[in-house]
């Protein structure tokens, strides 16, 4: 086991893996940029390091900083936390050349599955179902437009390489698909130094359900239940429940089966999502993987009752998975909401400033990570994730009702954030029926503008 682990990353989820380390009794250190520097993972660790000015390209994804900042405190591994160079096969890389363990999978799976058109193909070989689409990088807008017509529309068109929702755009049509096909070169360009792009079907209608998973050096996988990650605003999640409202135990058995044949195809070990899109007659699409902890990893943590950091720590330090598929059965329901630090009544524009008033949410089974004190400046230069909040319940009104009381109780004051948009989300008669998220946001969104008289 490790003695001493540098966590690269910040936020919340730089302070929930630090949590974790100490509890292993792993010694700690905490790397920060200049805008960071009082932030609430510097204090919680048992070192900190400045690795750079605020901009995120000079501090949490300069590899030669963090690498120096490891080596000069003199660390075993390094978690990459989510986002920045979690899934950078290079930075995996330079780890293993410094004698430096990545707690994650090996660089080779990092690549393959980062190249969302080589994913396809793969899984496709393995017997996973992939969305009809493209079988290579589609280069230039005249055969773009052929395929298009050929798969049929409406069609989405994708980045093939990088993620977060960039570069995503759906054409219904001939007219609007080359205007949206040159739009989404020139971001994708722009976001990850990359503008290869393909096109899949796009099924409107469809939920987005994905699989975590763990797998050890030995060749072990264990499924941890699924998540429904349905609710999404420009592509980007806002609330993840687990399990889902619309899976059916005949279907996930079908479900935790693809997954097993996912992560076997690549021979992957450590912490990964594998992420499938279900349309209205229950069949399911492998549409990515995600190597690396995800965002929404807590309501796993909370129906398995299982510390998902803790493990991803004990496999990359060659152990084996620490627990059985009957000691995880899924048990109850949880929910998980992101607060994030937006305005909601200007088109969710970032809202960065000083936290006035902070009073979190308690009571039993519930659950609240973040990196927010009384007095903390929240800096203009990174992902406006606030906080997480997760509760569980024995069944799915419990975890509603309590996610209810929760919210009520949740204070930011000094920022705009996201709360009153989880209210009237939480509250809703299309959430609490849970099988039709297909109209939802928009009527969220179309009685805020209302309320605001937009």
């Amino acid at each position: 086991m490790f003695s001493k682990v540098l966590v690269a990353n910040r936020g919340e989820i730089a302070v929930r893996v630090i949590r974790t380390l100490n509890e292993m009794g792993i010694r700690t250190v905490a790397v920060y940029s200049q805008a960071d520097k009082g932030s609430l993972h510097t204090k919680i660790a048992n070192e900190s390091i400045c690795i750079g000015s605020a901009a995120a390209s000079e501090s949490y994804l300069n590899m030669a900083a963090i690498i120096s900042a490891a080596e000069i405190t003199n660390v075993e591994a390094i978690h990459p936390g989510y986002g920045f160079l979690a899934e950078n096969a290079h930075f995996a890389d330079v780890c293993s050349s410094c004698n430096i363990t990545f707690i994650g999978p090996s660089a080779e799976a990092l690549r393959l599955m980062g190249d969302k058109v080589q994913a396809r193909k793969i899984m496709k070989k393995a017997g996973v179902p992939v969305t009809p689409g493209s079988e290579d990088v589609v280069d230039n807008k005249e055969e773009a437009l052929k395929l298009a017509k050929k798969i049929g529309y409406p069609v989405i068109i994708k980045a093939a390489k990088g993620g977060g929702g960039k570069g995503m755009r759906i054409a219904y049509n001939d007219g609007k698909f080359v205007s949206l096909f040159i739009a989404c070169q020139r971001e994708v360009e722009v976001a990850f130094g990359d503008a290869s792009l393909y096109i899949e079907k796009f099924m409107p209608y469809s939920r987005h359900i994905e699989v975590q998973v763990l797998a050890d050096k030995k060749g072990n996988v264990l499924t941890l239940g699924e998540r429904d990650c349905s609710i999404q605003r420009r592509y980007q999640k806002l609330l993840e429940e687990s399990p889902s409202p619309v899976v059916n135990a005949k279907e996930r058995k079908k479900l935790f089966k693809y997954t097993t044949e996912a992560v076997k195809a690549i021979n992957y070990t450590n912490a990964g999502t594998v992420e499938f899109l279900m349309d209205k007659a229950g069949q399911f699409y492998f549409m990515e993987m995600n190597t690396r902890l995800q965002v929404e990893h807590p309501v796993t943590e909370m129906v398995c009752n299982i510390d998902l950091v803790k493990e991803q720590v004990r496999i990359a330090s060659g152990e084996l998975i620490g627990y059985s598929a009957d000691s995880t059965q899924p048990k109850g329901w949880a929910i998980e909401c992101r607060i994030n630090a937006e305005d909601i009544n200007a088109d969710f524009m970032p809202s960065p400033g000083k936290i006035t008033e902070l009073r979190l949410p308690g009571g039993p089974f519930v659950r609240v990570d973040t990196h927010l004190y009384n007095g903390y400046i929240i800096p203009p230069y990174y992902d406006s994730l606030l906080a997480k909040l997760i509760v569980w319940g024995r069944n799915r009104n419990e975890a509603i009702a309590r996610m209810k009381r929760a919210l009520d109780e949740f204070i930011i004051e000094g920022v705009k954030t996201t709360i009153p948009f989880h209210k009237q989300l939480i509250s809703h008669p299309f959430f609490i029926k849970g099988d039709d998220y297909s109209e939802l946001l928009d009527k969220i969104l179309s009685r805020q503008r209302k309320v605001s008289g937009l």
